[in-house]
């Protein structure tokens, strides 16, 4: 069962981009796609450890800024042919309150 945690509002995160909250499990990115779907993986790139937040955003995909590693925003797996996997964390919007369980 998760435990919902009002994290910001839907507005403070731009399209096609994420805003990072700061946790007890670390720095969580939150990401907008265009479409207006909100996703939130661990800041971290299972490559080299780049921060997920400085990335593009495009379809439901993150590009790693430092070596441009393709990250799922739904699982956080890294796109074939590279391999590596973030820590991925529901997320849920209600009323343009986003909200993330850690659990």
């Amino acid at each position: 069962m998760n435990t919902w945690h009002e994290v910001t509002t839907l507005e403070e995160i731009p399209p096609l981009g994420a805003r990072v909250v700061t946790t007890n499990h670390g720095d969580i990115a939150l990401f907008r796609t265009a479409e207006g779907e909100v996703f939130a993986l661990l800041d971290r790139c299972p490559h080299k450890g780049g921060h997920l937040s400085q990335g593009i955003v495009f379809g439901k995909k993150v590009a790693c800024p430092l070596h441009n590693w393709n990250i799922c925003l739904d699982d956080g797996n890294a796109v074939a042919p590279d391999v590596g996997c973030t820590r991925s964390y529901p997320v849920k919007v209600e009323n343009d309150v986003v909200y993330l369980s850690l659990a």
